[in-house]
């Protein structure tokens, strides 16, 4: 019997987005809501596939626990707080299908994104 593990498939994707669904981040599940909602909101923007796919990953805490629900795009390391569902909406318009990020919803750019 061998031991050699299968390595893992992934499709391409042109970002990531991650959700923080930790207790707390939002105590009432509302960042669990927002990371449900992606599949839909994704697929109406035309980003659930293709060359402009945006891949969507939980996690349970980015150690930033105010504000929330909070979420990171990566590579762009652009971090967003106060993401209700209709800065959702506007984050998924202007940041993953226009390119331009939503400066009034950002907290934080990583080293290589501040803004000109």
């Amino acid at each position: 019997m061998s031991n050699v593990l299968e390595k893992p498939k992934m499709m391409d994707y042109k970002r990531h987005i991650l959700v923080c669904v930790g207790p707390r981040c939002t105590e009432e599940g509302e960042s669990e809501e927002l990371f449900s909602s992606l599949a839909e909101k994704f697929k109406a923007a035309g980003i659930d596939n293709g060359e402009f796919r945006v891949k969507r990953t939980r996690t349970s805490c980015f150690a930033t626990c105010k504000s929330g629900p909070v979420l990171c795009i990566q590579p762009d390391g652009v971090w967003y707080y106060n993401v209700t569902p209709e800065n959702l909406d506007r984050i998924i318009k202007e940041h993953l299908v226009d390119g331009k990020p939503v400066e009034d919803l950002v907290y934080h750019h990583g080293p290589e994104c501040a803004p000109a």
